[in-house]
């Protein structure tokens, strides 16, 4: 997937994206990252076909989204909105799931099957038959998850994935979304939870206003604090402590409390 010089303008004027130029690689992780505002929910909605620029290209598999519709797009590219409750309207959890895999042809077999292992894989059997609304916030958010995966979309996109969650979530969640790609989708997942992104450690793109800041490895983006002090993140927790640790001759630039350590002992040594 390739955004070639993207912009893009809301009705009321906001210039949401400028400029903006990223490929995303088949089967990696990425995190897009920055303030509120800063572009990512745009971009994500851009990659199947919700939102078309203003200029510039969106490319998926080489197809312009631009000249196809979203629902050809979204067979390739699944998008997990911030607010799970956006995606549902059906009375239960099964039709909620079938609702999509109707509209793409596919038969009541192929509906059954498919809606059986993503409910077994996400831990949602017992709420085959209840109501989508009923369910909590975690459980909503692995439904929302389990709806996109029943089609089974190479590209898995997801928006703020841990808002609301508490730890053991998040932990799922990390889980889910590295079994995931170790079965080979991409997944691009916008957030600004910093501590997760470092323990999860993917590529990362920084955005700022609309803009592209930064694109690398999470070791060097979430590390380096003028590109956060310019996104308005604070950086994560084990970066913030080795920075006031800088004039002792501690290196700053790591992300797991292992690493801290060893940096940590290394000065000791000395």
């Amino acid at each position: 997937m390739v955004f070639e010089a993207v912009h893009y303008t809301y009705a009321s004027g906001v210039e949401a994206l400028r400029d903006v130029n990223i490929e995303f690689r088949d089967g990696e992780i990425v995190a897009l990252m920055g303030e509120n505002g800063s572009g990512k929910t745009t971009l994500l909605k851009h990659m199947n076909g919700l939102l078309k620029p203003t200029k510039g290209r969106v490319l998926v598999d080489g197809v312009d989204t631009a000249k196809t519709s979203v629902a050809q797009v979204s067979m390739k590219v699944g998008l997990v909105f911030q607010n799970a409750e956006d995606m549902f309207f059906e009375s239960s959890v099964y039709d909620e799931m079938a609702f999509a895999l109707k509209n793409f042809g596919f038969t009541e077999e192929k509906i059954r099957r498919r809606i059986e292992w993503a409910l077994k894989f996400f831990e949602l059997e017992e709420y085959e038959n209840t109501s989508p609304f009923l369910l909590s916030g975690g459980e909503k958010k692995r439904l929302a998850m389990a709806i996109i995966m029943a089609w089974s979309p190479p590209v898995i996109c997801l928006d703020e994935p841990t808002i609301g969650q508490d730890s053991l979530q998040k932990e799922k969640m990390m889980h889910m979304i590295k079994m995931l790609n170790s079965q080979g989708r991409t997944v691009v997942l916008a957030s600004h939870d910093v501590e997760f992104i470092a323990e999860l450690k993917p590529r990362v793109v920084l955005l700022s206003a609309g803009e592209v800041l930064a694109d690398g490895p999470c070791e060097e983006v979430l590390t380096d604090m003028r590109l956060l002090e310019r996104a308005s993140l604070t950086p994560p927790q084990v970066v913030a402590l080795l920075k006031r640790l800088e004039d002792l001759g501690v290196d700053y630039r790591v992300l797991d409390v292992e690493g801290a350590v060893e940096k940590i002992l290394k000065v000791i040594r000395k």
